[in-house]
């Protein structure tokens, strides 16, 4: 059933017409000649004739069967400017339907992607488009790229073809482009960049091809890359970018970078390549780190590739540096050198097999602000500075078992996630500013009661799941600032009572071993609570004040339709929710049937003290008597056996 929209302003009328999932297998009939917006998507018209739309701006034939378009279809498409004919047969009677779309020439958005395009129909197609500004030609079989295919579309800013074929790129192909900004090069067969030479551009995506190196000739000319991708490449080395640019971004995650012995040996390797590529005979110069040196980069990834040592030399002269992602290498090694980052805030170390991180690279974080050592093998630092001098803290530092992460005086987030950490000592973060906390997965830590100590007036976010942790093991100090923490899959019985002067809007209790929640705890809690989740617990159904508690208090527990609780009659669990819906009568009954059961009890026993009590006032007077022993004797014995089978 088709959709319309009306927009009426003054003289300015918008009527749009949406044809999408139709089955349609040719043009609606009779369409409103002043239709500004008509979308065709995703239907099975094959062929495109003449159409009448004087007014049309944006069409949308995408994802349809269409193979032949009449050479007159556009002509009365005037004012025409944006025009998606993805995902159809274009490469079949090219004649006919690039001598349609010849006939547009004020188009300036054209998608022409998945149509299985050559490198001839590509350039059929883009002739006379001088207004063009944006262009798609994803998925198609372009192997080349030739100075001819953008000669008439000089105005371009965006151009995408990622995910063709594309092994070979003649000169002159995007340099008269001088408007060009942004350029997706992605998912193709280029093997390298000798020279790039593209000022204009902004935005570089070469990821996901086989490039093994990057060059650009030094100039004084000043270019516009401010975001190059060169990451899932064959990269061997840093690549040497141009020496005035603007580049904040640069992704080399999933290359060979660092795969050489030594950082020494990346760099003397990318400086003869230069010399190899601009025909230099003799290497008097450090390109790369002269360029490197004047970079204004502040994200840089370097996951996935085969470092072994921390690349210092070349990192370190990257002053405006701000995050970087070094996780999933391979650090095995120390450095001992007094290197600087003086701007870097985020540094991810995951999955390095780390077991001991220099002080001298931790002294060299001077800005640090967050840092993620996860799934590593860091034992953190114990205490040992008992004389209080210079020199026992220094031998602390040079412990090469453990990490003193006490050096990191602005760190606020810390991630220890899986590194086997056996055991936290007293004030192992004092001297941090630790805000958010990461201990999940140490399966067989032990915390010491003041493990915490030093930041417990700052910490916000605290996650210890995972840990095989009892309640007698959860050893938390008052934490006035804590707002989240999360205790999932551990063996806990128990929330902490300490917890009871923290703001907490979130906890996650959920895969424990709880019973139930303490009323009086839950109370407290409640005033900031906002989230909570319980699930996979076996609570006692008729022991929910708690809940009740939360829900007066409108506390959000997204699980609690999953959540199974169990009564003392019964050995099934059953879905807490669902039993708490008609539950009421049954609780009522089974407490009122405790208090009868307990009141019969009560009865006996004192029916059977009174009894008891007045046998033993008659045969005290009996034993008053010296001269009926046997009778009296005979019955106190009566009297014991008949209270005895009266109990029975």
């Amino acid at each position: 059933m088709v959709s319309a929209s009306r927009r009426l302003s003054g003289a300015n009328i918008w009527i749009s017409q949406f044809w999408k999932n139709q089955s349609l297998h040719s043009v609606p009939l009779d369409l409103d000649v002043r239709l500004r917006r008509l979308d065709l998507s995703n239907n099975f018209i094959r062929q495109l004739n003449t159409l009448v739309l004087p007014f049309l701006e944006q069409l949308d034939l995408s994802s349809n069967q269409l193979d032949l378009i009449s050479e007159g279809a556009f002509e009365n498409l005037a004012q025409l400017e944006e025009l998606n004919l993805s995902r159809n047969m274009l490469n079949n009677n090219l004649g006919s339907n690039s001598k349609a779309l010849q006939s547009i020439s004020r188009l300036r958005n054209l998608d022409i992607s998945m149509n299985s395009l050559s490198d001839d129909a590509a350039e059929l197609y883009l002739q006379n488009k001088p207004s063009l500004n944006h262009l798609k030609m994803t998925g198609n079989s372009l192997t080349r790229l030739s100075h001819n295919l953008f000669k008439e579309s000089k105005d371009l800013r965006t151009i995408t073809i990622d995910g063709n074929l594309i092994s070979v790129i003649e000169q002159g192909t995007f340099e008269p482009l001088l408007q060009l900004e942004t350029l997706n090069l992605a998912r193709n067969n280029l093997a390298h960049i000798c020279d790039f030479k593209l000022y204009q551009v902004k935005y570089l995506n070469l990821s996901r091809n086989s490039v093994e190196f990057f060059v650009t000739h030094e100039d004084d000319r000043s270019y516009g890359l401010e975001l190059l991708d060169l990451s899932f490449n064959k990269l061997l080395y840093f690549p040497i970018v141009p020496k005035m640019n603007r580049l904040k971004y640069l992704y080399l995650q999933n290359n060979m970078v660092g795969i050489l012995n030594s950082e020494a040996e990346m760099v003397s390797g990318a400086n003869s390549l230069y010399n190899d590529i601009t025909n230099k005979r003799i290497v008097t110069k450090n390109y790369l780190h002269s360029i490197w040196r004047q970079m204004p980069v502040i994200y840089i990834d370097l996951s996935y590739n085969h470092f072994t040592s921390f690349p210092l030399e070349t990192l370190s002269l990257v002053s405006s540096l701000v995050t970087l992602n070094f996780s999933h290498n391979c650090l095995d090694s120390e450095n001992h050198r007094y290197l600087y980052f003086h701007s870097l805030k985020h540094l991810d170390l995951q999955s390095n097999g780390l077991v001991y991180v220099s002080p001298f690279f931790l002294n060299a974080l001077t800005q640090i602000d967050e840092l993620n050592l996860q799934d590593n093998s860091v034992q953190p630092c114990a205490l040992v500075d008992h004389l209080g001098n210079s020199q026992s803290t220094q031998e602390t530092n040079l412990n090469t078992s453990c990490v003193d992460l006490r050096l990191l005086r602005t760190l606020q987030h810390l991630n220890l996630k899986e590194n086997n950490i056996k055991k936290l000592h007293a004030n192992t973060f004092r001297g941090t500013s630790l805000v958010s906390l990461n201990l999940a997965g140490n399966s067989h830590m032990a915390m010491d009661v003041s493990t915490l100590e030093g930041v417990q007036n700052t910490l916000q976010s605290l996650i210890i799941s995972e840990m095989n942790m009892t309640s007698s093991d959860l050893l938390l100090p008052c934490l006035p600032a804590l707002t989240q923490l999360n205790v999932s899959n551990n063996q806990l019985d128990i929330i902490p009572s300490s917890l009871h002067c923290s703001p907490l809007r979130e906890i996650d209790i959920k895969n424990n071993r709880f019973v139930s929640l303490n009323y009086s705890l839950i109370h407290t809690l409640s005033e900031h609570l906002n989230l909570i989740y319980v699930g996979g617990n076996s609570f006692n159904c008729c022991d929910s004040k708690w809940l009740k508690i939360l829900n007066d208090s409108e506390v959000n527990l997204p699980d609690i339709g999953n959540t199974e609780c169990f009564t003392e009659d019964s050995k099934n669990m059953m879905m807490m929710a669902e039993y708490l819906n008609s539950s009421a009568a049954y609780c009522l009954f089974h407490r009122k049937a405790q208090e009868v059961h307990f009141g019969q009890l009560l009865i006996i026993i004192l029916f059977l003290f009174v009894i008891l009590s007045a046998f033993i006032i008659f045969t005290r007077r009996l034993c008053s008597l010296h001269n009926f022993p046997r009778i009296r004797n005979d019955l106190l014995n009566n009297a014991i056996q008949h209270l005895l089978s009266v109990s029975v």
